[in-house]
């Protein structure tokens, strides 16, 4: 089924038979289910098939409460055959119907009608954010073209609302835009109030609730992340392994390989933009050294022991690996190898600890190694031992020449 706001239009694909087309139905609910009645009629067993897009699940959950299978599918992941040019609903059903039949399409996760509404809820209150950012921005911007600047430390704040409060622009029409601003920021966090403590209330009776909790013991993760994570993501027990999670929320590298010539570039950012956001926000606060904070142990009280154990660990290796990308490279290194890894670490242990599972360290070569695995095709040096009598500065700054005196490419991982 090729689904659009407005029509659907269908094609069957019969079992060692031809694909030909039915035709095309309304849009809505009562065209849908006569269309799915009249073939039960017949007696095929039937498996229904169509994209994900903006019309959503209903379609879904009304064929699946009649009996009958519904996969829905990823435009994304639908295979396409290079030189094909040519796009039509006809053309599109048909596809779908003959790759549905060779078993080359792969069913995506469905979410329960409530676990959908609180991931809308938590994407309103995203677009609250954004449009309060959005009116501020503009705010500012008006000001700066009238050369009048905030002379405090940080913007938002009661002291800065005060100032905003007593400010006079030169023209009445720029007064008027001013207020007109001034009312719109109100507004904004006025609903991003609401909408957060919406999401309180409804978490609290939430089937996910204990794993809202148990993600909250990570550093970084406060609650909003907590939900818009499991909001996003649903049940983390549907993937394998923490890999497979990193791959959905397009945390791996880009990939160009061929025979012996290996080509990796930045993360893929496919999958879900929401939950890899979340992330990468979370992932900033393993910058500083591992400790517990009060917010953090705020936020561990009455949690099991295991998460929080998991969290500590997690703590430990991600400031760790934070500490390493940052000693003995240049600043276009570093920031090279912080975009490559950091949320990616992050992505893999808030999965574990959230299912309470250990967590695996993995070998990784020491700072001493790298510019022998690093500088390939260069000279090879011997391992660089700390000497005692250098300080730490020396010692970087030897492993840095040796690195580019053997080569100039970027450091694969």
């Amino acid at each position: 089924m090729d689904v659009h706001k407005e029509s659907i239009d269908i094609t069957l694909a019969e079992e060692g038979g031809e694909v030909r087309r039915l035709g095309q139905i309304g849009g809505d609910r009562g065209s849908l289910l006569k269309m799915v009645r009249r073939q039960q009629s017949k007696g095929r067993e039937l498996v229904f098939v169509y994209e994900a897009g903006p019309c959503g699940f209903w379609i879904y959950r009304e064929i699946t409460a009649l009996g009958e299978r519904c996969m829905v599918v990823s435009p994304a992941l639908i295979p396409r055959r290079a030189g094909d040019h040519v796009k039509t609903d006809r053309r599109d059903s048909a596809r779908l119907a003959s790759l549905a039949r060779a078993g080359e399409l792969e069913a995506i996760h469905v979410p329960d009608i409530r676990d959908e509404a609180i991931r809308d809820l938590v994407r309103g209150r995203d677009d609250a954010v954004i449009a309060q950012r959005r009116v501020r921005q503009q705010l500012k911007a008006l000001l700066l073209r009238n050369d009048i600047r905030y002379v405090g430390k940080s913007s938002w704040t009661g002291a800065h609302r005060r100032w905003l409060s007593e400010l006079k622009l030169p023209e009445p029409a720029q007064q008027i835009v001013f207020e007109e601003y001034i009312d719109a920021i109100v507004v904004a966090t006025g609903r991003i109030e609401r909408l957060t403590w919406a999401i309180e209330t409804e978490v609290a009776s939430w089937r996910f609730a204990p794993v809202v909790a148990a993600l909250q013991a990570m550093r970084g993760i406060q609650f909003v992340h907590a939900v818009t994570l499991i909001a996003e993501l649903g049940d983390l027990t549907r993937f394998a392994s923490a890999r497979q999670l990193m791959g959905y929320l397009g945390l791996v590298p880009r990939e160009d390989s061929s025979g012996e010539h290996r080509r990796q570039g930045s993360i893929t950012k496919a999958g879900n933009s929401y939950a890899r956001r979340a992330m990468i926000e979370a992932a900033w606060a393993y910058r500083h050294p591992a400790r517990v904070t009060r917010i953090i142990a705020t936020r561990q009280t009455g949690l099991p022991k295991a998460a929080c154990d998991i969290a500590w660990r997690a703590q430990l290796r991600l400031s760790a690996k934070y500490r390493r990308m940052n000693a003995g490279t240049s600043i276009t290194t570093r920031s090279w190898w912080r975009s490559r890894a950091s949320s990616r670490a992050l992505s893999g242990r808030s999965a574990r600890a959230s299912s309470r599972s250990e967590l695996k360290d993995r070998n990784r070569p020491s700072i001493a190694a790298r510019p022998n695995r690093l500088a390939k095709g260069g000279p090879r040096h011997p391992p660089l031992m700390p000497d005692r009598q250098r300080g730490a500065a020396a010692e970087r700054r030897t492993l840095v020449e040796r690195y580019w005196s053997g080569s100039r490419r970027h450091p694969r991982s």
